[in-house]
């Protein structure tokens, strides 16, 4: 493990050549590095979700004669740049809240606020900067939908402090990463229905799963510092649960589908989801940092997979 003084200025976990250490101002990293501009997995995580209830929204509206194009792109864009802004936000708020973890993990030791490259003074302002874009962004939408990413924040405010009091912190985080599979459809609608609920529960199985992967690169200092998490408490037995997490996961999108009707193509998406799913278990190795990290990097691709059979199954496709 290299020490902080040794990575210039950049934090262990993220790539070196990211282009927030070639475009930005040396004073502005310690800031992308709070919003992990550095680190797109996670902003693309939390987008796909949105895309998915857009989409599957969309091929309702399409089928019903009802569907704008220009404003399911408008929408595509509304939650791009909101899953950029609020993950940027999340990420702050939680390494404000395990600032002491953060010191005490080999990995995290580098960020901003643990060495002492950004003030907490200065990392509260940063956090309302960045939930103020995700307000105006909330705010082209209608109240409904206003309304429901509103309440998404009680989760979100949890989250940190669930590896303190459940071996479930990756539920946690499944509830607030997946709100955008409620949001996406309400934002067309002003309304839900059954289909974007069980896409949210489906993608709250998916998130489950990936960061189980990822957690597994942490478990030895999260067992020293006491923190806890599904990599903990699956063990030996993760590949296991990720059979069931993501085999849970295809189930419930399967009935989100149906109950949207949606075209054949998206069904196909599903079906090439399920072999990259297939895959990540098959050669997971719980015991590489390096591999898990890759795993969990990998299911943007997953969620682009997917996205992309809904969006061809829209009727003028």
């Amino acid at each position: 493990m290299m020490k902080t003084d040794d990575l210039n200025g950049r934090v262990y976990d993220a790539p070196s050549d990211n282009w927030v250490y070639r475009v930005l101002p040396r004073p502005a990293w310690p800031y992308a590095q709070l919003a992990r501009w550095d680190r797109p997995i996670g902003w693309q995580l939390l987008m796909w979700p949105c895309f998915w209830s857009s989409a599957l929204a969309a091929n309702v509206a399409a089928r019903d004669e009802e569907l704008s194009l220009g404003l399911f792109v408008f929408h595509l864009f509304l939650f791009f740049l909101g899953s950029v802004a609020m993950r940027g936000a999340g990420c702050t708020y939680n390494d404000l809240v395990d600032h002491e973890i953060d010191n005490a993990v080999a990995r995290t030791r580098s960020r901003p606020l643990p060495s002492g490259r950004v003030s907490r003074f200065e990392a509260k302002v940063f956090l309302v900067l960045q939930a103020l874009v995700g307000l105006l962004v909330l705010l082209q939408f209608n109240g409904f939908a206003i309304l429901l990413g509103i309440l998404s924040l009680a989760v979100v405010a949890i989250y940190p402090f669930a590896k303190r009091f459940t071996d479930w912190p990756q539920f946690f985080l499944g509830l607030a990463f997946s709100w955008g599979a409620l949001m996406g459809w309400a934002g067309l609608f002003g309304s839900l229905s059954w289909a974007p609920v069980l896409l949210y529960l489906g993608s709250v199985a998916w998130t489950i799963g990936y960061d189980t992967i990822y957690a597994h690169q942490d478990k030895e200092d999260d067992a020293l510092v006491g923190v806890r998490s599904t990599a903990r408490l699956f063990g030996a037995n993760t590949k296991a649960w990720l059979a069931g997490l993501y085999g849970l996961t295809l189930v419930l999108l399967l009935a989100a589908y149906a109950g949207a009707d949606v075209g054949f193509i998206a069904y196909l998406g599903l079906l090439v989801a399920a072999v990259m799913f297939a895959w990540q278990i098959l050669v997971l190795d719980i015991d590489n940092p390096d591999q898990c990290l890759t795993l969990f990097k990998f299911n943007t691709r997953v969620g682009a997979v997917i996205f992309a059979g809904l969006v061809l199954a829209l009727p003028f496709a």
